[in-house]
């Protein structure tokens, strides 16, 4: 096939490692395409290459990219989606697949006069694995790959031919979901990160400066474990009430860590090899630190992430005062006005979004 992969960070680096072991002809799209190699390398937590590609080829022209792609891995934070569909739309055909790594975020909704032309939208529920540059365009560390992969589309009826296109690349059982909601009400990120910011920086005003911050995974804390607890409760019950879908495997938070307490999630979190030496994400001033507003861990997670999940329970009259608390904690630090909606998007109603979900 054609792959291109949009973006040349970490999880742009590896899956086009992947894609060109397999022999697949792949075109990375990057805004600096002369600084990456046409031999890339994968390594483990040992530095030891476990993945390698010599046929890698970089572009940052839209023509060349995406004229002749049969398949799109998009790599992009979810507040550039909108942007990306608009860019993409002049070179889409019927039957081109385009993949949303990872899935959540909204990003699906940005592609639906693409699905109505004939384009397929597919997204995973998490990414096979923790990615990590070490070097741009040369070498990338994947610790942790998983033994099974999720994957939903839209159109339903292709959700299987892209779990099997997923399988064939990376070698990891690829199981089909019964809808995208599937993904894009996964609690990972949008509650994980935004409950370990909340708590992290709960008393943060405008000029506060801290002396030093915590790891962000390796100090983490029973506080935000107890929140996180809280927040996953109030998805599953969300997920409970969307009596038309089957979200069955919109799994707990509790049961993707096997720990079910606040003390064993914060035992877990801390021990997980490839969250290690992960920073806070904050900017180093005069006499401190403060936090990196510009980061995706809040760019993304709150204002393409939490806040989603907070319209789908409006959208049925669930309340989620937990993760309301959450978002307007970080409403009011930040000013932050990109944030998604699904009333931007078309989905105005209960029935609209059930349409677009149900397809």
């Amino acid at each position: 096939m054609n792959i291109t992969i949009v973006g040349g960070g970490n999880i742009g680096t590896q899956f086009a490692v992947h894609c060109a072991e397999k022999g697949h002809h792949v075109i990375i799209y990057s805004s600096k395409p002369d600084k990456i190699d046409k031999n890339i390398k994968i390594v483990n937590e040992n530095n030891e290459i476990i993945h390698e590609s010599q046929d890698i080829h970089a572009t940052n022209n839209d023509n060349k990219a995406f004229n002749e792609a049969n398949l799109i891995f998009v790599t992009l934070p979810a507040f550039c989606m909108k942007e990306f569909s608009q860019k993409i739309y002049p070179y889409i055909h019927e039957g081109l697949m385009i993949c949303l790594v990872p899935g959540t975020g909204g990003g699906e909704c940005f592609f639906r006069e693409h699905i109505e032309r004939g384009v397929v939208i597919f997204g995973l529920q998490r990414v096979p694995s923790v990615a990590r540059l070490i070097e741009y365009g040369k070498t990338v560390r994947a610790v942790g790959y998983r033994d099974e992969l999720f994957v939903a589309a839209i159109p339903g009826n292709q959700t299987v031919e892209c779990a099997s296109l997923i399988e064939s690349i990376f070698n990891i059982k690829a199981t089909s979901l019964p809808n995208y909601l599937n993904i894009t009400l996964t609690p990972s990120n949008p509650i994980l990160h935004t409950t370990r910011l909340n708590i992290l920086f709960q008393n943060y005003k405008k000029g506060c400066v801290y002396e030093q911050l915590p790891l962000f995974y390796e100090d983490w804390d029973d506080e935000t474990s107890r929140l996180l607890f809280k927040c996953d409760d109030e998805v599953q019950r969300i997920c409970s009430l969307l009596t038309s879908f089957d979200l069955s495997f919109v799994k707990s938070l509790k049961e993707h860590y096997e720990s079910f307490t606040p003390e064993l999630l914060t035992e877990k979190i801390r021990s997980i090899k490839g969250f290690k030496g992960l920073k806070t994400p904050a900017l180093k001033v005069e006499n401190g630190f403060i936090p990196d507003f510009s980061s995706r861990y809040f760019t993304a997670d709150f204002s393409f992430g939490l806040t989603i999940l907070i319209q789908i329970a409006q959208l049925y009259n669930i309340d989620t005062p937990y993760m309301k608390k959450v978002m307007n904690w970080y409403l009011e630090i930040c000013e932050e006005k990109n944030h998604f909606n699904f009333r931007d998007v078309g989905l105005t109603s209960k029935s609209k979004f059930e349409d677009f979900y149900q397809q």
